[in-house]
C-alpha cells in the first residue's frame, strides 16, 4: 500500500509507522508503538553480547638459548591458555649476535608446536619480523 495509507492507519491505531527495512524496494514498514520497538531491539542486542566469546591472544616469550626444561613450562602454560579459548602468540626473541643464527633457531618453534600438537593448531607459521620470529596457535576444534 501507498505511505500516505499505512500512515493513516498507524495514526487510526493510536501507534506508530516504522520503516523496517527503508533501502528495500519498495521500503518495509511497519506499524508498532515505537518505543516498544527499541526496547526490543536493544534487549536482543544485549542478548546477543552475553553469548559471544572474546577471544584474547595471550603470549608467550622466548629465547634462542631456551633450556629444555624452561621450554616444557612455557608449553604447560600455553596449554592452560589453549584450554581456556584463548589465541597463543608465541615469539622468539632475538637480541645481539643471535641475530645471525636466526634460520637455525627456527626448530624451537617447530619442536613447541609439535608438543601441543594433540590441543592446538599452527593458526599462522613460524615468521621473522625484525628482531622476532612469531607463531599463532588455536585451539583444535
Amino acid at each position: 500500500m501507498s505511505a500516505k495509507e499505512a500512515l493513516q492507519l498507524a495514526e487510526e491505531a493510536g501507534v506508530d509507522l516504522v520503516k523496517i527495512a527503508p533501502t528495500a524496494k519498495p521500503p518495509v514498514c511497519k506499524i508498532v508503538d515505537y518505543g516498544k520497538y527499541k526496547y526490543e531491539q536493544t534487549r536482543r542486542e544485549k542478548e546477543a553480547k552475553k553469548k559471544q566469546k572474546v577471544i584474547e591472544i595471550k603470549e608467550i616469550r622466548l629465547s634462542p638459548n631456551i633450556d629444555t626444561n624452561d621450554l616444557n613450562t612455557k608449553i604447560n602454560a600455553a596449554k592452560k591458555f589453549l584450554a581456556k579459548g584463548d589465541r597463543v602468540k608465541v615469539t622468539l626473541r632475538f637480541r645481539g649476535r643471535e641475530m645471525a643464527h636466526m634460520a637455525s633457531s627456527k626448530h624451537i618453534l617447530d619442536d613447541f608446536a609439535e608438543a601441543l600438537a594433540d590441543v592446538c593448531v599452527v593458526e599462522k607459521a613460524p615468521k621473522v619480523e625484525g628482531r622476532n620470529m612469531t607463531m599463532f596457535l588455536t585451539e583444535k576444534r
